[in-house]
């Protein structure tokens, strides 16, 4: 298959890049590389580096999917069989810096998407939306529970769908709405929560965590990563929605300390709930399990095991340390 992959230098988009060329895809990456103003300079430039480095030979197109004139040139020159669209605004703290421009980027961005499958024929949208459609949840979620977005991220995000399955019943492009939870892993940002608590370990810092019962389900980005691609190979995911996580819920608390664990120092420091985000618990993965064979492996343990060491051998980091200490 042709496929393009929006979003494809980002942490989920590389990897999802990676597995279908090892699988003989013809993968082409739209990525404009943006630090949301919020991620030092420095440190996106590097990890899209890394990035690139794990995907060697994929062509990038820099561009603003908001720019519809620039993303109609390529996916009328290319001609995809399908479109994975994971470019997106990250996460709630990023659309509230800038709610206007996230929306062109999550909305108006999305719509030049779907434009130009309707005029091009492209036989599938994948759409990664966000377990936190789903507003305030408590095990196990299932995909056909009512949706109460809290926020303006969690909003877009599902207007994001239901604009898609308009476009399934008008035109008939196919589709496939995925909800992920918590992803992390190796070539993160340090501004996400498993980031933050294992890099401020390693420097001793005090962890803040909102909320000593809250909880989340904590997804690899391996896991994420193949369900995304299973998915999109998949017949039986045409026009349905999946929870895409491991499907085990862990408490803020207990990732902190597992952070301090590895560390060897840190501290913590239990604030009161956060009232901007919801509750969230495990999602329920049996429709995934079923029709596309989704398996995620890694436990949170382990994958933080895997995500410090990483960390403690990059040398981007270890520099960081050193500075800061």
């Amino acid at each position: 298959m042709k496929i393009i992959v929006t979003g494809g230098l980002g942490l989920i988009g590389h990897n999802v890049t990676r597995k279908l060329v090892d699988q003989g895809h013809e993968v082409f990456i739209i990525d404009n590389s943006t630090n949301y103003g919020i991620v030092p300079i420095s440190e996106i430039n590097y990890l899209i580096e890394k990035r690139r480095e794990k995907i060697p030979g994929v062509f990038t197109y820099s561009a603003d999917i908001a720019d519809v004139a620039s993303i109609e040139r390529i996916i009328e020159t290319l001609r995809p069989d399908a479109i994975i669209h994971l470019a997106s605004f990250p996460r709630q703290k990023v659309v509230n810096a800038d709610p206007v421009l996230a929306s062109r980027v999550m909305s108006t961005g999305l719509l030049n998407i779907l434009e130009c499958c309707k005029k091009y024929e492209v036989k599938r949208i994948v759409y990664t939306s966000s377990s936190m459609v789903y507003g305030d949840f408590e095990d196990f979620v299932t995909e056909d529970a009512v949706c109460k977005p809290q926020g303006q991220y969690a909003i877009m995000k599902l207007a994001g769908e239901w604009l898609i399955k308009d476009y399934t019943r008008k035109y008939g492009i196919e589709h496939t709405i995925l909800r992920p939870s918590a992803v992390y892993g190796p070539l993160d940002v340090e501004d996400r929560v498993i980031s933050k608590f294992l890099i401020g370990a390693m420097r001793g810092d005090t962890l803040n965590i909102n909320g000593k019962d809250e909880t989340l389900d904590f997804t690899y980005v391996d896991d994420a990563a193949q369900g995304i691609v299973d998915a999109t190979l998949s017949d039986k995911a045409a026009n349905n929605i999946y929870n895409i996580t491991k499907s085990h819920s862990t408490t803020l608390l207990q990732a902190a300390e597992w952070a301090i664990d590895l560390a060897g120092k840190g501290t913590i420091n239990v604030r009161e709930k956060d009232e901007d985000f919801p509750s969230r618990g495990a999602l329920d993965i049996t429709k995934a399990k079923r029709d596309f064979g989704f398996d995620p492996r890694v436990d949170a343990h382990t994958g933080f095991e895997i995500y410090y060491d990483w960390l403690s051998n990059d040398p981007y980091w270890q520099k960081s340390l050193i500075d800061k200490s």
